[in-house]
């Protein structure tokens, strides 16, 4: 009985290694196949650089992600039903103000600029749109927001 139990528990620490181990192998191979996808990505990278300094790099990409926090706020913000927040948020995290006026021109793009402007004045109509407290108005400027985000990093790389 105790050489049947031992057998059992051999062939069931066997099998679990084996499954370990494929597993491994095969995470392994998806992680290479995922650089190498990753690393052609930037070889075939065909947006336009913005050719940005490694400081203005860093400042812009805290921007970026700083915005995509803001969105996320927005987003919370509708759901519970405070509108006046989320228009606030709006306003004064993504909207032209004048640091963000400023910004915006600073860079030597004159196509970034235009799309950055935009952006943050579809943001002001939206804080606007969001002032209505009409969930399916402020979702379409919020759309329309983040149509900015999507056509800029589609045509754009730090």
């Amino acid at each position: 009985m105790n050489l049947i139990r031992a057998l059992i528990v051999f062939g069931i620490g066997s099998a679990a290694a084996f499954v370990v181990i494929a597993f491994a192998e095969e995470n392994h191979t998806a992680n290479t196949e995922m650089h190498g996808h990753s690393m052609m990505g930037k070889l075939n990278d065909e947006r336009i650089s913005l050719a940005l300094s490694p400081q203005m790099k860093r400042h812009q990409l805290s921007n970026m992600r700083s915005h995509v926090a803001a969105i996320q706020t927005i987003v919370g913000l509708i759901g519970e039903g405070d509108f006046d927040a989320a228009s606030t948020v709006a306003h004064t995290r993504l909207g032209l103000t004048e640091e963000m006026r400023r910004m915006c021109n600073s860079f030597e793009n004159k196509d970034f600029t235009k799309l950055g402007m935009e952006f943050h004045k579809s943001a002001d109509t939206l804080g606007d749109v969001l002032q209505t407290k009409d969930v399916g108005k402020s979702l379409r400027a919020l759309h329309s927001t983040m149509g900015y985000c999507v056509q800029c990093h589609a045509t754009f790389r730090q």
